[in-house]
């Protein structure tokens, strides 16, 4: 035996413990396999990707795209490292346009995962089938009936890395890393379409569209309320040759943790340094503690950036980065300081005695107008003598209207000014139903309402049913429930596709539900009807075999909860606006039983219908809040349940009505807009008087 002071020997490591070393820096996680497969599947030019996991990736993960797809003849290296299409000498490193380059990542895979590959050219009559082991090709591909586009499977990852798989946290964490990563790139690759799923279920995670903007997509899967707090930033130096776009949040919005989203030429990547000085400048803005959403996309010319820093790919080097971040650092200054001329601040009431509640007061500035005859002023302040003002019951209610200029305008320079009285954008569909649909709504629309309502101040709430706003000199009493209707209708016929959805936790049963309703005096149910427990199941199975489609065009999502169908998720047509869901087991009949899902029209009228009709501010709903109300007045109830309702009207569905609302031509003469004063003519009034 030698001494332990003896040098050890020296012995060159088995070609596969090389390997999965080499395979561990590149694949740490199923995240890491992802972002590879992903980056390859937008190098093959995909604009559909579809990825789905069991078991947050360690069981399964597939990738299926409909990009350029892998030659038959390139199948039997793919799998071997340093075999790439995007780059051939050292010095193509400095001019590096695509995500992949070394060649590493499917040998990474193949090396500590189960790999198998299926994909088809356009050229080729038929896809193939190949496996791989440790880099190399399992036997022959196989032909197999495919679309074009590559399908990636990964099974078993670290299956012979024990204590790597050992020290992965659980399923449901790795899940949320997957969802991170495709999160950000779907974000960013705004005209790619991506589904993340889970396998065995119905419901996606995240779904975007192809024709979606990055803004629509931020909305969509970071939500409307940062979505909507965002100022885009443009930022270029030609010295460094650097340049900038992106999304930022402005000085209203913070959150605990910064949300960042920083892509350099188009690969996700990290900067300390970028993101501190981002930091450093909200934190003149921000309250302590908190900080801002930010997605930025730059773009450095080739020759200045070293992607082949770490074999993640994550982190990348680039010259100048001081400088470049120091003018970065100053526009972004500049660009927050602009943006705070609109901040919103709170003031406390002033008097015990005065009755007006916390004011958001927007800073304006002010200029010298000429005087106003009083009978041609127009009121602009929603905040100046509204309805709920005479009201003691409602004096608590948080008000939220902009204070302008108390000089108000007369309605002749009033008439000229105001909301562009178009018809809100719809979104792209090829359905030709949906056009015509779409169609029809625009003939039926009254291009003077959408004047009206788009230049309306709110006064007050009459009733559940019935509110108070002005328009130029003139005061109208509107129906809100006919109105709320035709607006849920056209966000269903906007949005036709892409409607959020709304989880419902617990899920409830279908069958249940539709049980519900039929107990209900307003289905009507008589026992001629038949059996309740079959009508009951009748409307489950209509229902659930339409699911599919349902949750594709309307977000209206159904699954298995312990073998039971449910329904789990209906659309989100409004931000901060929820139906009443005591409503949902009739919505849920009348779905089954009111829509005709043999014609695709009359399918999409009928459901469209039926669902605005279910979102729309119901007499029904309106009876049970004014006992509520009755209540509280007597000291039984509570107080917020009675001004709740109250508070949704006026700063949730009459802001939406004045951006969206396209109203028809009906509502001039069916008096749902119905005019019940006009200010010069009642100075006539009172000069006779």
């Amino acid at each position: 035996m030698g001494s332990k002071s003896d040098p050890g020997v020296i012995k060159k490591l088995d070609e596969v413990v090389v390997n999965r070393i080499a395979a561990g820096e590149v694949i740490q996680r199923p995240a890491n396999a992802l972002k590879e497969m992903l980056e390859n599947s937008l190098d093959a030019k995909s604009n559909q990707i579809t990825v789905t996991v069991k078991s947050g990736g360690l069981k399964m993960l597939q990738i299926s795209d409909n990009g350029t797809g892998i030659r038959q003849e390139d199948l039997g290296i793919v799998a071997e490292r340093f075999t790439t299409s995007k780059l051939r000498d050292f010095k193509d490193l400095s001019n590096i346009a695509t995500y992949g380059f070394r060649g590493e990542a499917l040998a990474s895979i193949s090396h500590v995962a189960r790999l198998s590959i299926l994909t088809k050219t356009r050229d080729s009559k038929c896809g193939y089938k190949a496996e791989y082991s440790d880099g190399k090709l399992l036997g022959t591909p196989k032909p197999m009936a495919a679309n074009q586009g590559t399908t990636i499977t990964v099974e078993d990852l670290f299956f012979n890395v024990p204590n790597r798989l050992a020290a992965l946290r659980s399923g449901a964490e790795e899940f949320n890393k997957i969802s991170e990563v495709m999160t950000r790139y779907a974000v960013h690759n705004s005209g790619v379409g991506f589904t993340l799923k889970k396998a065995g279920e119905t419901g996606v995670t995240v779904k975007t569209q192809v024709n979606n903007s990055i803004l629509d997509n931020i909305r969509l899967l970071y939500g409307p309320t940062v979505a909507k707090e965002l100022i885009e930033f443009d930022f270029e130096n030609e010295r460094y040759k650097v340049k900038s776009k992106g999304y930022i949040s402005n000085v209203n919005y913070s959150v605990k943790k910064m949300v960042f989203l920083l892509f350099i030429n188009h690969r996700l990547v990290e900067s300390s340094a970028l993101k501190k000085s981002i930091e450093g400048v909200y934190a003149s803005y921000l309250p302590k503690g908190m900080s801002p959403f930010v997605y930025l996309s730059l773009e450095i010319h080739p020759n200045n950036v070293d992607v082949n820093v770490h074999p993640t790919k994550h982190e990348v080097f680039f010259l100048n980065q001081d400088a470049i971040i120091e003018k970065f650092q100053s526009a972004l200054e500049q660009k927050l300081l602009n943006s705070n001329a609109s901040r919103t601040f709170y003031t406390e009431r002033l008097l015990p005695e005065t009755k007006i509640s916390k004011l958001d007061i927007q800073i304006s500035s002010s200029s010298d107008k000429p005087a106003i005859a009083a009978k041609d002023m127009i009121r602009t302040s929603s905040t100046d003598q509204k309805l709920d003002k005479f009201f003691t019951s409602t004096s608590s209610v948080q008000t939220s209207g902009t204070v302008l200029d108390s000089r108000n305008t007369p309605s002749e320079e009033k008439s000229g000014s105001g909301s562009k009285c178009s018809m809100p954008e719809m979104r792209e569909c090829k359905l030709s139903s949906v056009r015509t649909l779409r169609k029809e709504l625009q003939a039926e629309s009254s291009n003077t309402g959408r004047d009206i309502f788009a230049n309306h101040t709110f006064v007050g709430c009459v009733s559940r049913k019935l509110a108070l706003f002005q328009h130029t000199t003139k005061l109208y009493l509107v129906n809100t429930t006919n109105f709320s209707q035709q607006l849920f209708t056209q966000i269903l016929l906007r949005d036709f596709g892409n409607i959020g959805v709304m989880k419902l936790n617990p899920a409830p049963s279908l069958n249940t539900l539709a049980k519900l309703a039929l107990d209900h005096p307003e289905a009507g149910w008589s026992p001629q009807d038949g059996d309740k427990q079959e009508l009951a199941d009748f409307v489950t199975t209509t229902l659930f075999q339409y699911r599919e489609m349902l949750d594709d065009y309307f977000s209206l999502q159904m699954d298995y909860r312990d073998g039971v169908e449910c329904l789990v998720g209906i659309p989100l047509l409004l931000d901060d606006y929820c139906p009443w869901l005591a409503g949902l087991p009739l919505f849920v009949l009348r779905l089954a039983t009111e829509v005709d899902y043999q014609d695709e029209i009359e399918c999409f009228r009928g459901f469209i219908r039926e669902t605005a009709r279910f979102y729309s501010v119901s007499s029904t709903e309106g009876a049970r809040m004014d006992l509520a109300q009755h209540q509280d007045e007597k000291g039984e109830g509570d107080s917020d349940t009675s001004e709740e309702w109250r508070f949704t009207i006026e700063h949730v569905l009459y802001p939406a009505f004045k951006k969206f609302l396209m109203p028809s031509q009906s509502c001039l003469t069916d008096r749902s807009l119905l005019q019940i004063a006009n200010l010069p003519d009642l100075y006539k009034v009172f000069e006779r008087c």
